[in-house]
């Protein structure tokens, strides 16, 4: 089975999705306060649990997602959210999307390609919010040595970019990391 990079997989997971969507991710929940307030890109959004709970919150919400499902689904629930179905392992997977105050990336691992475009989308002093899990989490048949963050993922932006807060925390499902980080330009 495969399950981060894999669009079939997760367009048939979101084809037979509830009527709902699910409850935002409670890192993202706890940590509000340190994303700047404005233009948000909701990065691997899925069906919108994390972007709806930003629009919510006084954000204007892009998402991008590899999966036509997810955001059909998301469209669903909001028009307010603009969508963008990009390609998420392709280089230019960003481009033509504008400046944001923060990009959120929830439970996706980004290439070492798109990381290091991440300063070029956030505008003055924006910032950017990593959760997902980390590299102490047990890899099994879902969840591969790939697809684990670690800090070393960023070094690419280091020299324009600050670690303002990183977070470990563990539940049911595995280990997980949360960075935040403020662009110093």
């Amino acid at each position: 089975m495969k399950y981060m990079g894999d669009k079939d997989f997760w367009d048939e997971k979101f084809k037979s999705r509830g009527l709902k969507p699910l409850s935002p991710d409670q890192m993202l929940m706890d940590h509000l306060d340190l994303l700047k307030k404005g233009r948000v890109l909701d990065v691997a959004c899925g069906d919108g649990r994390n972007s709806l709970y930003l629009l919510d919150n006084g954000f204007q919400v892009t998402g991008l997602d590899f999966s036509l499902e997810a955001l059909n689904r998301l469209t669903g629930f909001s028009k307010a959210i603009k969508t963008f179905q990009r390609d998420l392992t392709s280089k230019s997977a960003f481009e033509g999307l504008g400046k944001f105050d923060s990009v959120v990336i929830n439970h996706y691992r980004l290439s070492s390609d798109l990381i290091k475009k991440i300063p070029e989308l956030l505008n003055k002093e924006g910032t950017l919010f990593v959760s997902g899990f980390s590299d102490i989490h047990k890899p099994d048949a879902k969840i591969t040595l790939d697809d684990l963050i670690r800090l070393d993922d960023f070094k690419s932006v280091f020299d324009r970019m600050t670690l303002i807060k990183s977070v470990d925390s563990s539940d049911s499902r595995g280990c997980f990391v949360t960075y935040i980080f403020i662009l110093n330009d």
